[in-house]
């Protein structure tokens, strides 16, 4: 299996999120002023200080975002929003939107916004609320998107920035669950077209 790894030259949302936990300017390419900040947090936190952000120097920049449930996880379920191509919204957006319906907090695990910033929604020891019967094994995973722009036919609307930072995480969560299968919100549910794409299928070598 695959590790998502970072390195100089790197470019994605991802990178800016390791920016920003070093408390460095986002722009989201790995140049040398990234690689230099990134040996001196691993000299300082243990790590072979080699300038790669790989698994555990990734754990160690953002613990919460590789954070292994208490749970046994044995699927990871991927959702949309339901929302209209190209349009903004966040884990907050969901949240409010969740507990309207009366929910004690946000469905999802993790949202991943259009531009490809991966936000935390309920905490992963907490069972999810976003597949009936699956949600006390299982991580919820929701892009940004899904509909088309006039919100009368589902459609796959992610980004390429979307497509990198959701396959990323997907890595990353194999890494910490390796027994755990990768799914569509559909393929327990027939009724719906979330996520409005195979996910199982193009996910099956992960």
């Amino acid at each position: 299996m695959t590790v998502a790894i970072y390195r100089r030259g790197s470019k994605s949302p991802m990178v800016k999120q390791i920016q920003s936990a070093l408390h460095l300017i986002q722009d989201g390419y790995f140049g040398p002023l990234t690689e230099e900040a990134v040996r001196l947090f691993q000299m300082k936190n243990g790590l072979k200080p080699d300038g790669i952000v790989g698994p555990a120097t990734l754990a160690k920049l953002l613990p919460e975002r590789l954070k292994k449930s208490k749970r046994i996880i044995r699927e990871i379920i991927i959702h949309c929003s339901a929302t209209p191509e190209h349009k903004h919204f966040t884990a907050a957006n969901i949240r409010q939107w969740h507990k309207q319906q009366g929910w004690s907090d946000i469905g999802y695990h993790y949202v991943i916004q259009i531009d490809g910033t991966i936000e935390h929604g309920r905490d992963v020891d907490i069972i999810g609320a976003h597949c009936s019967g699956h949600n006390s094994h299982s991580i919820g995973i929701c892009y940004i998107g899904g509909m088309d722009a006039e919100m009368t036919n589902a459609k796959d609307t992610r980004t390429e920035l979307q497509k990198s930072a959701l396959l990323s995480l997907l890595y990353d969560l194999r890494k910490i669950y390796p027994d755990a299968k990768i799914y569509g919100h559909r393929d327990f549910d027939k009724g719906k077209d979330c996520p409005s794409f195979d996910a199982r299928y193009e996910y099956r070598m992960i």
